[in-house]
């Protein structure tokens, strides 16, 4: 007998990054098994690279995609945005509403409940992709955050996390799920196994310009690099976000304006044909691609070892390092010291491909999906 066809939504905040880069996948994988998908998310976060995604994406989701307002932080404009979130959903009548990060799960798990109170009957799942979980649970904000974590586990059908880290991280912060959860890696496609020739510049930055990913810790590596070397080091740093001038600023400050050259966003495999290295300087991370596309390409990357990333570099992999400047800048110079045999202590493509494969993920997803609409769930 033929899988039933489903009616997904996919409901985000963010339309940049991870999250957007996971959605994205997912959708492809699901439409071509033949499902109904569409996508809603913040109108006001995004620029032109994100646009042309959308535009791309556009044509295969029969569901549409809805762009309304969303703010980041919780507040009262939760209401107003909350309340046309809640008319498209109930427009679109999905089987699945999948919500992405805290304001998507929040939004996917209330309204998918209020569905079901006019009984209709649709699946709800929820992928944290770190959100709320960064939150110090010692502080007001984080006890707040993860007691709404554990109130929402009530609406929720099936928990997926993105790493193993990001699932101890929920049970020591939130507690032990009490619904069905499951741990899904992310997923490449093969077209990314293919490598990219090294670039011009040494070092290459690439992600959204926050603290939380660490740009600032890149910039003072560099400092220290070059003051370490007594000769300049040239990177590119490519990303976009509300931090952007104070980065700037502080590579003027470092006097490394003419060595290091920013770039907006752009795919990133067009971004790895600038740059040797590439490093991910993060103070925290749930599963991040970008560590992924990078090794797929088979550039050598210099990673934090924060969230999932251990996962796929191994534990003891001489590419980690902690998030601190100090050690990512002399990371840095063991990688140009000797470029050759610092790129193969790297995870080959073959031993990725088994593991962070698109149809794997596509396909354990779906089986979720399945399970949380089974009669015993419904």
């Amino acid at each position: 007998m033929a899988p039933r066809k489903l009616r997904i939504v996919h409901c985000f905040r963010s339309p940049v990054g991870g999250i957007f880069r996971h959605v994205r996948d997912l959708t492809e994988a699901q439409v071509a098994a033949g499902h109904q998908v569409g996508i809603i998310c913040d109108l006001s976060t995004g620029g032109d690279h994100e646009e042309r995604l959308f535009e791309a994406i556009k044509p295969m989701l029969a569901l549409g995609i809805w762009r309304t307002t969303m703010q980041r932080h919780v507040g009262p404009g939760d209401i107003a945005a909350g309340w046309r979130t809640y008319k498209i959903i109930k427009e679109l009548r999905p089987d699945v509403l999948h919500g992405h990060g805290a304001k998507g799960g929040v939004y996917a798990r209330a309204f998918g409940s209020l569905l079901r109170v006019s009984r209709y009957c649709v699946a709800r799942l929820y992928s944290p992709h770190g959100g709320s979980l960064h939150y110090d649970e010692r502080t007001l904000t984080g006890k707040l955050f993860f007691g709404l974590e554990r109130l929402m586990e009530r609406f929720t059908d099936h928990l997926l996390f993105v790493s193993d880290y990001e699932r101890r991280t929920f049970i020591r912060k939130v507690g032990a799920p009490r619904v069905p959860n499951s741990l899904v890696y992310n997923g490449l496609r093969d077209e990314e196994f293919e490598p990219v020739p090294v670039g011009g510049a040494d070092f290459l930055y690439i992600g959204m310009m926050r603290d939380l990913k660490g740009p600032d810790l890149f910039i003072d590596a560099l400092a220290r690099l070059r003051q370490h070397l007594g000769r300049n080091v040239t990177a590119v740093m490519v990303g976009d976000g509300e931090d952007l001038p104070r980065y700037r600023a502080q590579v003027e400050r470092l006097g490394l304006a003419g060595d290091v050259r920013f770039m907006p966003p752009m795919p990133a495999r067009l971004a790895f044909a600038l740059a040797a290295c590439v490093v991910v300087p993060s103070r925290a991370e749930a599963m991040p691609y970008i560590v992924l596309e990078s090794l797929a390409a088979g550039k050598p990357i210099i990673a934090t070892a924060v969230g999932g990333i251990p996962e796929i570099l191994g534990t003891n992999s001489p590419a980690l390092v902690m998030p601190s400047a100090e050690e990512i800048g002399e990371r840095m110079r063991s990688s140009l010291e000797n470029p050759v045999a610092y790129g193969k202590l790297m995870p080959g493509p073959v031993e990725l491909k088994s593991r962070f494969g698109v149809s794997v993920m596509a396909s354990d997803i779906e089986k979720a999906y399945f399970s949380a609409l089974a009669p015993s769930r419904s």
